[in-house]
């Protein structure tokens, strides 16, 4: 029997409270490691961390390996983009000079930008609100960026970090692709996101020899300990919050918690890095924030946008 997404409804407050607190602090995490380690790398070892946790735990929880080839091959082309593709190109960014805060609120229009695609490409129903919403998310980023883009990290660095949104959408839409297959069962969560940690490790390995070389670690302790962050709670922890969101309140609710994302990353920034914002940065997370929450449903009840299924 097929497994099916339920109805969104209220999430579980002290769940939903740890899963922002998770994921935000991946926003402080990836510029804290690419700061002691060079950015393939550290994603090599984040993902050859996280996949030999996880392969234990999916074995434990689920017994063996049951997904079909045909599904395997999905959900791993999927993995790539939204892991290795999509944090690549983010951690790049972050090399570049991107802030923890701007990164968080490029990647929190994800849900609203992935129901634009979802309606260019597949012709699914957008609302006005939708569009409105994404459109005032824009404009706050925009204003966040003012007039001089070097503190974001320069030209390479927006561009990056925007290439790092549209691949975290198009992954979200690849997760849609996989799991509507009717001839097959939906694959098992906890595999699928084994699967999609261990793909992105032989690639990232062969990018970080040839481009990094084998001198890429600069401060040992911080980047073990960054490491290990991303890989245990970021990654780990941050899918079992979010396979348990989604089964209390469907991934449109899940969506939803994505308009409080740049608020919190700014405060744990100045918290770790002593980052403050301006009087004109702080007007565009609030106009970004707003076009999300009103994109994803926060002021309604209808559902909200999908959720990006990964950590």
């Amino acid at each position: 029997m097929r497994t099916t997404t339920p109805a969104p409804g209220a999430l579980p407050l002290l769940p939903a409270a740890a899963f922002v607190v998770v994921w935000c602090s991946g926003y402080i995490a990836g510029p804290a490691g690419v700061a002691a380690i060079d950015p393939f790398t550290v994603l090599t070892l984040r993902f050859l961390v996280a996949s030999v946790v996880m392969v234990a735990l999916a074995r434990w929880l689920r017994g063996p390996l049951r997904i079909p080839g045909p599904v395997l091959r999905r959900i791993a082309l999927v993995g790539l983009m939204m892991n290795g593709v999509v944090f690549a190109l983010m951690y790049l960014a972050f090399a570049e000079g991107m802030g923890a805060t701007l990164g968080a609120l490029l990647h929190s229009l994800s849900p609203v930008l992935t129901a634009l695609l979802a309606g260019v490409v597949l012709g699914e129903r957008l609302s006005r609100l939708q569009v409105v919403g994404f459109v005032l998310g824009v404009v706050g980023v925009l204003v966040v960026l003012g007039p001089d883009v070097d503190q974001a990290g320069g030209s390479l660095g927006v561009v990056l970090g925007v290439l790092s949104l549209v691949g975290l959408s198009l992954g979200t839409l690849g997760q849609r692709w996989y799991a509507a297959d009717e001839r097959h069962e939906a694959p098992d969560p906890l595999w699928a996101a084994t699967v999609q940690f261990a793909v992105c490790v032989p690639p990232l390995a062969v990018l970080a020899l040839a481009l990094e070389g084998v001198h890429t670690v600069h401060d040992p302790l911080p980047g073990a300990l960054a490491v290990l962050w991303m890989a245990l709670v970021n990654s780990v922890v941050g899918l079992l919050l979010l396979g348990l969101l989604v089964r209390r309140g469907g991934a449109g609710a899940s969506a939803s918690l994505f308009f409080v994302c740049p608020p919190v990353t700014a405060l744990m920034a100045w918290a770790a890095f002593g980052d403050t914002l301006d009087a004109r940065e702080g007007v565009g997370i609030v106009v970004t924030v707003l076009g999300v929450a009103i994109a994803t449903g926060v002021f309604r009840r209808s559902p909200a946008a999908p959720a990006p299924e990964r950590v």
